[in-house]
């Protein structure tokens, strides 16, 4: 850091308004500003792996966190899913108080810029007076103006200003990671409740076929072909489908007033209709930039809030240097109401203050070390949140690779159960086994077919998770055609 010094200040001006003579002064202190207390931010050294393991061969990490994200939402091809998308930044409430907030830090930064320049008051005030003479009392009248302004020598606004740009700039990054989250929560939320409809259509017809079963296990028990037990049976598995099918349901309403809350509605206001779950599965594909990392939301906040750590550093040394300032005013003063602004009457004056604390029991010391111990501190918080950037990123990447592998065994899975199950009906209706077998088969089929619905909705949750944890979509990257909608 540059070694302040304070040179002489210029002579008395004889002429000119007292405005050229502050102007005056503040070119000859603005001399003195050249230096800046505290270090320039540079952004600290990590670890970073040239790609992701879960992905295969990668490309070298660049910042790309102002990138247009776009409305990724639309790879699903879902015109429900983009409707409810769109009402998010409308009425979201999270959003709406994460937007106050963008505001707020914005007018605190606008606050700390205007310490740049002066500050000019003016009053106006009237006295009796008493002659020196005489007891004849008298009246007199004064109009002042003044300005006031405090050059920034050691840099400690122009710190203050960057901490608050950091700051202003975080709190934007923080907004955009709110939206992102919350626009992933309405998208997996929806996911989740149609996979309630689709359980809720085949427990349905689960119902349907269970009473089939139970009303020829009654004529056969009737006709003394079958042992009452089949018919309990029966009626148990019909029953147990029938409430399996109303806990679905109940699922989906509470998914249901999930997604208002997220819209920003009363959940009585909101009712989505039941839609078949036909959604494609999007997969990222090994070859996705790693460099798309870097435009997480959440570590250009962390970056921002060590660039407004690092400033306050410069604030608290600048606290070693005396405070300079300068100060002008010019006025009238008079005895007579209407010619009190005459030149005859008019004054100004021009000067300058100089204040330094010679002995504080350490407390400007200790405040640098607070700064600097604030900023350790953050550091430390910017490099986790990339570390756990890097974590979530290999999680979904490793759950889309796992999870098409399990899809395909449970569709395998699937097709079995539901063959096993046709057999076991039909040797049932021809008296061939008895019903525990397909009892068991029934089981075993709605089961399958519960788990591949699940799954679907799983691998659905996980490439939104991805996306999420990439940082957004894909609109403006160098290879768009990366997105495969391809199962």
């Amino acid at each position: 850091m540059m070694k302040p010094s304070l040179g002489a200040l210029p002579p008395r001006i004889r002429g000119g308004s007292w405005l050229q003579a502050l102007a005056m002064a503040g070119l000859g202190v603005g001399l003195l500003s050249g230096c800046t207390s505290g270090e320039d931010y540079a952004r600290p050294p990590m670890d970073v792996p040239p790609a992701f393991k879960e992905a295969g061969d990668g490309h070298q990490l660049h910042p790309l966190d102002q990138i247009d994200r776009g409305d990724w939402w639309t790879i699903y091809n879902d015109p429900v899913l983009d409707s409810l998308e769109k009402q998010v930044d409308v009425s979201n409430l999270t959003i709406k108080a994460a937007e106050a907030a963008y505001r707020e830090a914005k007018a605190i930064r606008e606050q700390t810029q205007a310490g740049y320049y002066p500050t000019l008051s003016v009053s106006a005030a009237t006295a009796k007076t008493a002659g020196a003479s005489s007891q004849t009392p008298g009246t007199t009248y004064a109009a002042t103006a003044e300005a006031t302004w405090a050059p920034d020598l050691w840099g400690r606004v122009r710190r203050s200003v960057e901490s608050d740009t950091a700051k202003f700039e975080a709190s934007a990054a923080d907004l955009a990671s709110i939206r992102l989250a919350t626009q992933a929560a309405l998208a997996t939320t929806y996911f989740d409740l149609r996979a309630q409809d689709e359980i809720i259509r085949n427990l349905q017809a689960s119902t349907l076929a269970n009473q089939k079963i139970l009303d020829l296990a009654t004529n056969q028990y009737r006709a003394g072909q079958v042992a009452q037990a089949d018919v309990l049976l029966a009626k148990t598995q019909y029953e147990s489908a029938h409430a399996q099918s109303e806990n679905a349901k109940l699922k989906r309403v509470q998914l249901e007033h999930s997604l208002a809350i997220l819209i920003g509605k009363a959940p009585a206001s909101f009712a989505l209709p039941s839609k078949s779950f036909t959604q494609h599965i999007p997969v990222v594909p090994p070859q996705i930039p790693s460099a798309l990392l870097e435009r997480r939301p959440d570590i250009a906040s962390a970056e921002r809030a060590l660039m407004s750590a690092n400033a306050q550093i410069g604030v608290a040394e600048s606290a070693w240097f005396p405070d300079v300032t300068l100060t002008a005013s010019s006025g009238f003063t008079g005895s007579v109401l209407g010619t009190l602004l005459q030149a005859s009457n008019g004054w100004w004056g021009i000067g300058g203050a100089l204040a330094e604390k010679i002995l504080d029991a350490g407390a400007r010391e200790a405040k640098a070390e607070q700064a600097k111990a604030d900023y350790d501190k953050v550091a430390a918080n910017y490099r986790q949140t990339v570390l756990i950037a890097f974590r979530e990123v290999e999680d979904q990447l490793a759950a889309q690779r796992i999870l098409a592998d399990q899809a395909h065994a449970q569709e395998a899975a699937t097709v079995a159960a539901r063959a096993a199950e046709k057999l076991a009906k039909d040797q049932y209706a021809q008296g061939l086994s008895p019903y525990d077998g397909l009892l068991n088969a029934q089981l075993f089929a709605r089961a399958n077919e519960q788990n591949a619905v699940m799954l679907k909705a799983a691998r659905l949750d996980a490439s939104v998770a991805l996306i999420a944890a990439l940082g957004g979509g894909w609109k403006g990257l160098p290879s768009p055609q990366s997105i495969n909608l391809k199962q």
